[in-house]
């Protein structure tokens, strides 16, 4: 077979390549020798913000790109983040650097306003629809670029809103959902904000560098982003599904740049919600001085906001006015002083009590709090009491067991001391006492038949009655016979029994323990019923039947809904499909672990994507289904090289323990569903890996398939395609790109995707 190859990037060797201390100037930087400095070494948070608040002066920061994007060191560093943790552990070095790109020469372009962001970027046009194409940055772009995040992200992080999510480290979509239910309460009416699809035009951009002026006193910083922003290697597009996806087409710095966009926005609403939480504040029901009766349900007014970036959901508490006046408050200042185009067909208003709405691709509703903690029904109740009753049934064969073991042991010890003292002449000798532990193991058990007899109410009547009977000594003319001390000692003994072993005592202790329990029980039903008429909360689902939309997209299952093999995959190594099955499988369940119904989901995983990996693996080996299972296990458990086994899809064990207790924020990898890779059939000479700053030669090439073109429907038909789920650009469709096994295993699994490899390096295979 004839093929050719060609090589898709520029590579700018270094002849000479000096390490350098943390802080310098790039002036110094650049007359130092290797030999008098330290190795190159990436800047903490704390060191890089020490140095970023050495050139705050009269509330601007001035020279942030001369002195600190153009830092050897920031630039090291944002080197540093780009990279995949398993490279990452290798400790990257300033020679894996500069075998792509000189950095010091960036550092001195960046510093003498002298590069060229377009000359680091490049055009992929799409194959299916002529003279659409993508712009990619090279790698040497993709630094400068994470360098200015990380400088933006220490001005502006710590002055959004607190209900600003996305683009920021640690608030993601798992902790805007953990707000909406844990602290939205009674809501009344909401809307989300909805735009047209466009992207940032001239005028959208101009007001962007004003608001960055703002703060930023460095014309060459801002006058470099609007030089991304026309060369197109930064592209914000409002109403679409590229943001906060973890797609190619998204740059890292669009985050941080629309939430400066809107932080004005962001601080109207944070003023019009403490302003709404003064003119109605919240009485307590036990506090006497507010003048509201404990019998009075009082519900303040409210307005709570969420947003993820270009996704926004607003909610009030109270009349519909107050809802409409803020929906149309939003509208004009998102049209007027903002200028985004805002689509009024989609931003309505809604009531939250009979309608629910779509957000943060999920499913909320307000439902009374019987609906998230519904009391135990009456067959729960038997179940439950059932349970306890054959707990009970082992607990006592457990103590009858117990104590004919220690029947046992007595008469053999006995029998063996017998037979000691028996045939020893002198006597049976101890070696050490052991009269204490002898005495301490016969209290253990004395006390264990004490406290068994007295938690019985029949026990204690009967002990009772047997010490109490014969009471001889009540008769005056017997005590004067007796001495005093054995009538003080009965006496005493007496008192003792009446007041461990009273059955009038007990029962009437146990009549109060149960009239407590049912007060609190009547209680708890008056508090409920009282919450369900009076308070609503928020409910997360997720959206099942888009699910089974891309379950059947994607080909999982068949129009009968059952599982059905991927002919496409067959041609992987079986770890490989394995590795991909769990890849969108674990993506889902990290997702959505957050929502009411997602025992549906774990459903959707552990059956559909299960069995239909084990019908690809039966169909690429020629064997039935049952056979398959018999060697991979329904866990499906491969060897690796010594023979160990290894589980890539999550066990059954797993999934049954995953929930809402595990809440974390998991890196945006949307396109793990739409992004198959698949392994050459022939061998072609070996490139370095693809991914950011990889040194790996022993590289294997795959060519990218994009679930869009192999289906041939166009993601923005939405009868067709599953709404809200993101597409790689399809002008990546059957590019062709070497990777090593540990991140090619990465992109497999979806802890990795497109974005974190450098798409400007793939290879032309004709």
């Amino acid at each position: 077979m004839l093929f050719a190859l060609s090589r898709r990037t520029r590579i700018n060797p270094l002849s000479i390549t000096p390490t350098f201390s943390l802080l310098h100037s790039t002036t110094h930087l650049l007359s130092l020798s290797s030999d008098q400095d330290p190795p190159l070494k990436p800047l903490t948070k704390p060191q890089l913000k020490t140095l970023l608040l050495s050139h705050y002066n009269h509330g601007k920061f001035s020279n942030l790109l001369q002195n600190v994007v153009a830092s050897p060191s920031v630039l090291f560093t944002a080197s540093h983040n780009l990279t995949h943790p398993t490279t990452r552990s290798s400790q990257l070095t300033l020679d894996s650097v500069s075998t792509r790109f000189d950095l010091l020469q960036l550092a001195h372009e960046l510093t003498h306003n002298e590069f060229n962001p377009e000359s680091c970027c490049f055009r992929l046009y799409s194959s299916q629809n002529k003279g659409k194409f993508l712009v990619l940055p090279n790698l040497k772009l993709k630094v400068v670029i994470e360098a200015l995040r990380m400088v933006l992200d220490l001005i502006y992080n710590g002055g959004f809103a607190t209900f600003v999510y996305g683009g920021r480290d640690g608030l993601g979509r798992h902790t805007a959902v953990r707000y909406l239910k844990n602290l939205v309460e009674n809501p009344d009416w909401w809307f989300t904000v909805a735009f047209d699809r466009a992207v940032f035009d001239s005028k959208n951009v101009g007001k962007l560098c004003c608001m960055l002026g703002e703060r930023i006193d460095d014309g060459g910083l801002i006058g470099l982003i609007e030089m991304l922003f026309e060369c197109e290697a930064v592209r914000i597009e409002l109403g679409g599904f590229e943001l906060g996806k973890g797609l190619p087409q998204e740059s890292g710095l669009c985050g941080i740049l629309v939430n400066v966009y809107l932080n004005g926005f962001d601080k109207r609403i944070q003023k019009i919600r403490l302003r709404m939480n003064e003119q109605n504040p919240k009485f307590d029901d036990d506090d006497d001085g507010g003048g509201v009766s404990g019998a009075v349900v009082y519900k303040p007014l409210k307005v709570y906001a969420v947003r993820y970036l270009d996704e926004m959901l607003l909610i009030t508490s109270g009349p519909k006015m107050v809802g409409m006046e803020l929906l149309n408050w939003v509208v004009k200042y998102l049209e007027e002083e903002l200028e985004l185009k805002v689509d009024r067909l989609r931003t309505v208003i809604h009531s939250a009590v009979s309608e629910k709405i779509e957000c943060l691709g999920m499913e909320f509703r307000a439902v009374p709090p019987s609906v998230l903690r519904p009391p135990i029904s009456e067959k729960a109740k038997r179940a439950r009491l059932k349970f306890r009753r054959q707990k009970e049934v082992r607990l006592m064969e457990m103590k009858n067991a117990r104590e004919r073991n220690r029947k046992e042991l007595g008469m053999k010890l006995f029998s063996n001391v017998f037979k000691k003292l028996k045939t020893s002449e002198s006597g049976f000798k101890f070696e050490y006492n052991i009269e204490n532990e002898v005495r301490e193991i016969f209290s253990t058990w004395a006390d264990e038949v004490v406290q068994e007899y007295l938690e019985s109410l029949e026990e204690r009547w009967s002990w009772h009655r047997e010490l109490t009977a014969g009471d001889f000594l009540s008769l005056k003319r017997i005590r004067n016979q007796l001495p005093i001390e054995l009538v003080d000692a009965y006496d005493k003994f007496q008192e003792e029994v009446d007041n461990h072993l009273n059955p009038a005592k007990a029962k009437k202790a146990l009549e109060e323990k149960k009239r407590k329990g049912e007060e609190e029980e009547e209680r708890k039903y008056s508090q409920r019923t009282l919450d369900d008429l009076t308070k609503l909360c928020m409910k997360v689902a997720a959206p099942i039947e888009l699910i089974r939309k891309a379950v059947r997209l994607a080909g999982f299952t068949n129009d009968m809904g059952r599982p059905r093999p991927i002919s496409l995959l067959v041609a992987l190594e079986d770890a490989d499909i394995i590795k991909w099955y769990a890849g969108v499988g674990r993506r889902w369940l990290d997702f959505f672990c957050c929502c009411r119904n997602f025992e549906m989901v774990k459903t959707v995983v552990s059956y559909h994507l299960r069995f239909s990996c084990l019908l690809t693996l039966a169909e690429k080996h020629g064997a039935t289904k049952m056979e398959t299972i018999r060697h991979y296990s329904k866990d499906l458990k491969v060897l690796d090289l010594d023979g160990n086994g290894e589980f890539y899809f999550p066990t059954e064990r797993e999934v049954k323990k995953m929930g809402d207790g595990h809440l974390s924020d998991p890196k945006p990898i949307d396109g793990a569903l739409t992004l198959a890779l698949i392994r050459l059939a022939y061998d072609v000479p070996s490139y370095t890996c693809a991914a950011h700053f990889c040194d790996c030669s022993d590289t294997i090439t795959y060519r990218v398939h994009l679930l869009q073109n192999r289906v041939n429907i166009n993601p923005n038909d939405k009868k067709k395609w599953v709404p809200g789920m993101a597409a790689i650009h399809d002008s990546l469709d059957r590019r062709c790109f070497t990777l090593c096994s540990d991140h090619a295993s990465d992109i497999y699994m979806g802890r990795l995707s497109l974005q974190d490899i450098d798409c400007t390096s793939y290879i032309d295979v004709d």
